[in-house]
């Protein structure tokens, strides 16, 4: 999934990369790869360097009242993350630990108490039928996987998912229509764009209207000033709702704490 325009402004640049990557690994060394992706797989079935090739793939799973179950070694261990690239990530690093001689029966366990990784799918609180979390995805692949991935946690409850456009990528318009698709299975759309980002930048602003049609989404909601978004999120009644704040930046200062409070005791309002 392109990323970083600045840095590598076309696709075809940004997979060179890891063609490179893969070109650094010394004679018989090994590479753990995601064979769920179809990008990464080509590389690794064409590559000339003579390796050891370990495949991984999203191990057999399911998820009970909010809770994800893996089914290894022909038992079920509970994980503290949810997600399929959460579980894909679990897997390499399953690999890599077999690498080193940690046994399976000593990873699944330690694994199923692994709270994830800051800023990923951090939960900033929850209760019977709201949880609120917060994650620092902002490319389009990234906001694609963590939406579907709180959504199929939570299929009996509607998603109010929030992006916040902030890096130079995302703010780019000749980038903005990777994102087309990538909110559609939130119940609430929401894309904010801090005026003051465009101009640090140094970026010409765009309005509502170019937002929709890069997303492809007639229904998203576009705020570009920080305090009317939280005076929106603030009056949702979050009963068997969750809401879901995507960002690198901090969403103009807001005070994602208190507005994840707001959301938890909205029932009573």
């Amino acid at each position: 999934a392109w990323d970083h325009i600045n840095v590598f402004p076309t696709f075809e640049n940004y997979i060179e990369q890891f063609k490179i990557f893969i070109e650094t690994i010394v004679e018989g060394g090994s590479l753990i790869y995601n064979a769920e992706d179809e990008e990464v797989s080509k590389l690794v079935d064409t590559t000339k360097v003579k390796l050891e090739k370990i495949p991984y793939r999203t191990v057999e799973n399911f998820t009970k009242e909010g809770v994800t179950y893996l089914n290894v070694l022909s038992k079920t261990f509970s994980l503290e993350v949810f997600g399929r690239h959460n579980l894909q990530n679990i897997e390499a690093a399953h690999h890599a630990c077999t690498k080193i001689g940690i046994s399976d029966e000593d990873f699944y366990s330690a694994i199923s108490t692994f709270k994830g990784a800051a800023k990923r799918l951090e939960s900033l609180g929850k209760n019977t039928s709201t949880a609120v979390y917060k994650d620092f995805a902002h490319s389009p692949s990234k906001l694609t996987a963590t939406i579907n991935a709180v959504k199929e946690q939570y299929p009996e409850r509607e998603l109010v998912a929030v992006i916040e456009l902030h890096t130079f990528s995302s703010l780019n318009k000749d980038f903005l229509n990777e994102y087309n698709g990538s909110m559609d299975k939130a119940d609430v759309a929401v894309v904010f764009i801090s005026k003051q980002t465009f101009e640090h930048k140094k970026l010409e602003p765009y309005d509502e209207n170019v937002v929709k049609q890069a997303f492809g989404n007639e229904k998203l909601i576009f705020f570009n000033d920080h305090e009317i978004l939280v005076d929106f999120l603030s009056y949702i009644n979050y009963k068997s709702k969750n809401l879901l704040l995507m960002s690198s930046g901090n969403f103009g200062g807001a005070n994602l704490n208190l507005l994840a409070e707001r959301a938890l005791n909205s029932e009573s309002k």
